[in-house]
């Protein structure tokens, strides 16, 4: 048998094989310093299973009967999802087209726009829920609000870059032609961004159904308020049905929403 002319003595060169070994030793020595630096380590996983185990025992077999009381609550937190989305949806619009350079030409609102949403998103949605909890009350509403300031750091975002991506060639052709902004926006930016600000969309009521339920446990309304009352009194079976029932709303929302978009895009 003829052997091969070539024989690869490697799959990566030596230069690229010291970078790999350089940075798997920096990587390395990272999670040893924040290991010893926070005294966590993964072996605690393992010396504590006994206890974890323990603790999921107590939220089985579930209470099936408690469902009944679960059914309101799951409809407030997807009726917050659906405001909350709907919302932050049509106050997105405008922003985008403002937080995108190819758009805005003014540099000073440009840089404005970025800013501001550079701190909406920098601030996360159970924080939000606290503040417009301790602003509005316990309830829905507070929740409502701060999916919707949530929602629209988001969509913003990736609405602002999808624009500044888009063909200019129209845009240019209509202004051209006499065509104002709006009349620019309409038949150039449009037509473009649609289905993909439509998936965007879905994605981020989505997320909002999540979210809701996170924001219940600090009174911000919806699913997450029954479980925080459940773990208080101890009630872990009624927990694991709660948990169970998100799961396959979550399950069939994200099947449904996976389906839209595929038709989308």
């Amino acid at each position: 048998m003829n052997k091969p002319d070539f024989v690869p003595s490697s799959l990566y060169p030596a230069k690229t094989k010291r970078t790999l070994t350089l940075s798997f030793i920096a990587v390395l020595g990272f999670y040893l310093i924040s290991s010893i630096t926070t005294e966590s380590f993964i072996i605690n996983f393992f010396l504590k299973i006994g206890n974890i185990t323990e603790l999921v025992g107590r939220f089985f077999p579930p209470d099936w009967s408690y469902i009944t009381v679960i059914y309101p609550k799951l409809f407030e937190t997807i009726h917050m999802a659906v405001i909350a989305t709907t919302v932050a949806v049509i106050i997105s619009i405008p922003f985008s087209l403002l937080a995108a350079n190819n758009i805005t030409t003014n540099k000073w609102l440009y840089n404005v726009m970025r800013f501001i949403l550079n701190i909406i998103r920098t601030i996360p949605d159970i924080v939000l829920a606290v503040v417009f909890v301790a602003l509005f009350g316990i309830g829905a509403f507070s929740g409502i609000i701060a999916l919707i300031v949530f929602a629209i750091g988001i969509l913003v975002k990736l609405m602002s870059e999808i624009i500044e991506a888009i063909d200019m060639s129209p845009s240019e052709a209509i202004k051209a032609s006499g065509g104002n902004t709006i009349q620019t926006i309409w038949y150039a930016v449009v037509p473009q961004i649609l289905p993909q600000f439509i998936s965007f969309s879905l994605y981020v009521f989505e997320i909002n159904i999540r979210a809701s339920v996170v924001l219940g446990l600090v009174g911000a309304g919806g699913i997450g308020q029954l479980i925080n009352q459940r773990i208080n009194f101890l009630d872990y079976q009624a927990v694991s049905t709660t948990v169970l029932v998100i799961f396959a709303v979550v399950v069939v929302i994200d099947w449904i929403s996976g389906k839209l978009r595929e038709g989308l895009v």
